[in-house]
């Protein structure tokens, strides 16, 4: 089997260090990819730090990834050698189960196989991700990439562009649609500028007042202190939609209160520990929370197309990957505006 130059993790407290990742042989339907960028996502720290409890060592992270095709199988149709792909957060499915018959592969009812911290359908070969040179995919799972596009800014539309992009799609909304995204990091920054490129006006709620021009230069068109009891007032009952990007402890009462009639709050963020649900502000108004998770493949393609339309890409600092352990430092302490991407070029 052949290997790969990565970084991995061999625990939940050691830093990231080199490791050969074993990559399989290419199939008939594969195709081989050297990865040019890989964005850092906050649930690679997650992962990492076994957060979340299903943590397998050693882990090389990563699912944001963008590259240039390399080599494909005999029967690869959907791309060439030479062509820029990106792959993200999920590298197969079941194929078989209505969900993925639909192409909602990320709900797939078997489970979809993660690109990182996974087996493969065999159930017992491992998945590593792109924090690393070469990864090889099923061409089904393997998305274009405009060759006009900023590769380090697009890749980590392969996560938080989709994250926030399908349930504003699923909820559709668009022009004339009242919007609040909740928290300005890697996926909040994103939602703005989807949202702002669909039509809505966006309303951004954030928990202190720092990251207001920010919020206006992505496209925001009013920003809201959460914290401030007299501004949420103002915001009681105006938005049809609330996308909630943050993944710390945080109350969504007011949140809540400020939907309309019908309205709905999408959590899309990971917080550790369950939120305090209140009864009475669903009660009220009809409200409804749910749930997202990323998209499907053909939803993740038009996604990044879109994006490519509008001209929207994440906002990134590059880094080498011989200073992930410091990215990671820093992402811990929501010091990037707005997402880390490592240059895989650095990875010799």
């Amino acid at each position: 089997m052949p290997t790969t130059k990565a970084y991995a993790a061999f625990d939940n407290t050691s830093p990231l260090r080199p490791f050969d990742a074993p990559r399989r042989d290419p199939r008939a339907k594969d195709v081989t990819i050297d990865i040019l960028y890989c964005g850092i996502c906050h649930s690679d720290l997650h992962q990492v730090k076994n957060d979340w409890k299903n943590s397998k060592y050693p882990m090389v992270p990563g699912h944001e990834i963008v590259g240039r095709v390399v080599a494909v199988g005999d029967k690869v149709a959907k791309v060439k050698p030479g062509q820029l792909v990106g792959v993200g957060c999920m590298v197969d499915s079941c194929r078989e189960c209505d969900p993925c018959k639909r192409g909602l592969e990320q709900y797939c009812e078997k489970r979809n196989t993660q690109t990182y911290n996974d087996v493969e359908r065999d159930g017992t070969t491992p998945t590593y991700g792109g924090y690393s040179k070469r990864v090889v995919v099923e061409e089904r799972f393997v998305l274009r990439i405009a060759e006009q596009a900023k590769l380090e800014a697009v890749a980590p539309l392969l996560c938080a562009g989709i994250t926030t992009y399908s349930p504003l799609r699923h909820w559709k909304v668009g022009k004339g649609s009242r919007v609040g995204v909740v928290g300005l990091g890697g996926l909040g920054h994103v939602a703005v500028k989807i949202a702002a490129a669909m039509g809505a006006e966006v309303t951004l709620f954030s928990s202190s007042d720092r990251k207001r021009e920010d919020a206006k230069r992505l496209g925001a068109h009013e920003y809201v202190v959460s914290s401030e009891k007299a501004q949420m007032r103002k915001q009681s009952g105006r938005l049809d939609f609330i996308i909630d990007t943050v993944s710390a402890d945080h109350d969504i009462t007011g949140l809540l209160m400020a939907l309309r009639l019908d309205g709905t709050m999408v959590l899309v963020g990971a917080p550790e520990k369950p939120l305090a649900l209140p009864p009475f502000p669903l009660l009220m108004n009809r409200r409804s929370i749910a749930g997202s998770g990323i998209g499907g493949i053909p939803e993740t393609q038009e996604m990044l197309d879109f994006c490519v339309e509008h001209k929207l890409t994440a906002d990134v600092e590059v880094v080498p990957i011989q200073k992930v352990n410091e990215a990671y430092e820093r992402l811990q302490k929501a010091d990037v505006r707005y997402r880390f991407v490592i240059d895989s070029a650095t990875l010799v």
